[in-house]
């Protein structure tokens, strides 16, 4: 309630309230001892006797004359010292990000006097979101409009194609693509400014045709400050961006794919068409080398509240994360229930005939259990309809998920996740507002309290299917030890 945090104390408000109503109220005294005089000294012409006493609300008994003055002397008064103090220091609220007019999930005018007093606020839920492409910058938009959440993207820095893979090839650095379009996700800066790091150039011939002004602007930044975390940090204050966005790690990555043909292939751009093309599965994925996973990734994890894997490509945004060196074991280690946000449609050369079951077994064939605690599915199709063959594309099926279920390895999530936008992706509204309440009331956001209110399933924390005893015995032995090694 906005009202208790102006009353706050420490805040230096209620002092110099206290002193602005005694003035007001000796002034309005002295104001009204000299109306009294007037009144009663001076002659009023005859025909101005009764709007005097109209004026004066003489038709009004006491006591009732004075409080009605009074409450709407308050009214007015509070109202004018709001908008007055607005006015005022809206330019400064401005160069700060800060809106006065603020939407849901923005700070305003007391929110921005409240963490000046007593500093940034402990969240209220740290959800940190692993994975990559378009699903990851969905959640993010969505998540970004609930207060109080401190939100960690950890971002797949395996695409080699496009404008990424050139920078990526020509300067040595990670591609930046998944990057910015986390950032400018979670950015609330001017929508001009979005629009205009998304901003891809044309021009045939042209050596920028193809890149995009947020990438070249990482670029350049990564040379001026010598390290890609910190161009990453620049560009995110830049933006205003509400949370972090870390690289899985700040080594080269390369995947590499087994299909069912028999064929290997390396790259994240050709491993899609190369399995689209021969309409061919793929069997297994891995990375070159063996990258490890950046601490503050590691750490953002292990101090998790909630752990979100997906939604995204399995094999290109998904996956690409989790087999970094340190990243699965992080999400292992963390006290932090973990939750597969599954695709609600399948993927052309990826998981073409997959269903939920499929995406959460190949989670398990290249990582093992005890990696996933809950699934989140789609379980409305009423936008099935839409989907056109020549997409190539289908529903994600629900079948196979109770033996899952009733063998006690996941929790299974069905919500309606599908907006009318398009029915192959993820509302982000209703995807955050489902993992906001899944994640329990400690979130103390909107939906948790509607989901409690209308006897909504118990917080995922409640629920938890029981862990393998050497993922139990390693949380009780091994997480202390390795937070400070990491």
């Amino acid at each position: 309630m906005k009202l208790g945090k102006w009353l706050r104390v420490g805040m230096h408000v209620k002092r110099w309230l206290a002193a602005l109503l005694i003035g007001i109220t000796l002034l309005s005294l002295a104001l009204a001892m000299g109306l009294a005089t007037a009144y009663r000294n001076v002659d009023f012409p005859a025909p101005t006797t009764e709007a005097v006493r109209a004026a004066t609300l003489q038709f009004i008994p006491h006591p009732w004359r004075e409080g009605l003055l009074g409450l709407a002397g308050l009214a007015l008064t509070g109202f004018a010292l709001y908008r007055l103090g607005g006015s005022l220091l809206s330019p400064f609220l401005a160069v700060r990000g800060v809106d006065g007019r603020h939407a849901a999930g923005g700070e305003g005018l007391v929110e921005a006097i409240e963490r000046h007093r007593f500093g940034v606020p402990a969240p209220t839920l740290r959800v940190v979101a692993i994975g990559g492409g378009t699903g990851l910058s969905t959640l993010l938009r969505g998540l970004k409009r609930h207060p109080g959440l401190s939100i960690t993207a950890i971002v797949s820095i395996a695409d080699d194609g496009g404008s990424s893979g050139r920078l990526r090839e020509e300067f040595a650095m990670p591609p930046p693509g998944d990057i910015r379009n986390c950032i400018v996700a979670l950015a609330d800066a001017e929508p001009l400014l979005g629009r205009l790091f998304q901003h891809r150039f044309g021009g045939d011939g042209s050596a920028l045709k193809g890149h995009s002004f947020g990438n070249l602007f990482l670029a350049a930044m990564t040379e001026m400050t010598g390290s890609f975390e910190e161009a990453v940090t620049e560009v995110s204050r830049v933006l205003a961006v509400r949370g972090r966005v870390l690289p899985t790690t700040l080594e080269p990555v390369t995947l590499c794919a087994d299909l069912s043909n028999g064929e290997h292939v390396c790259g994240e751009s050709n491993i899609t068409a190369a399995a689209a093309a021969a309409r061919a599965a793929i069997r297994q994925l891995r990375v070159q080398g063996h990258p490890e996973a950046s601490p503050e990734a590691i750490r953002a994890i292990l101090e998790a509240d909630l752990i979100v894997l997906g939604p995204g490509s399995l094999y290109t945004s998904v996956l690409p994360n989790l087999l970094v060196a340190g990243i699965a074991w992080a999400v292992r280690f963390s006290s932090a229930p973990s939750v597969y946000v599954c695709n609600v449609a399948t993927q052309r050369g990826e998981t073409d005939g997959f269903g939920a079951a499929e995406h959460l077994r190949t989670l398990h064939e290249h990582l093992g259990d005890g990696l996933v605690d809950a699934i989140m599915v789609n379980d409305d199709f009423s936008q099935v309809g839409r989907i056109k063959p020549e997409w190539g594309v289908a529903a994600v099926r629900l079948d196979g998920l109770e033996r899952l279920a009733e063998a006690g390895e996941v929790r299974i999530v069905p919500r309606p996740l599908v907006g009318p936008a398009t029915p192959l992706r993820h509302d982000p509204d209703r995807l955050a507002d489902a993992l906001v309440a899944l994640a329990g009331p400690r979130s103390g956001a909107n939906g948790a309290v509607r989901s409690a209110e209308r006897g909504g399933p118990a917080p995922l924390k409640d629920k938890m299917p029981s862990r393998p005893t050497q993922r139990q015995a390693a949380k009780r032995e091994g997480v202390e030890r390795e937070r400070v090694r990491v």
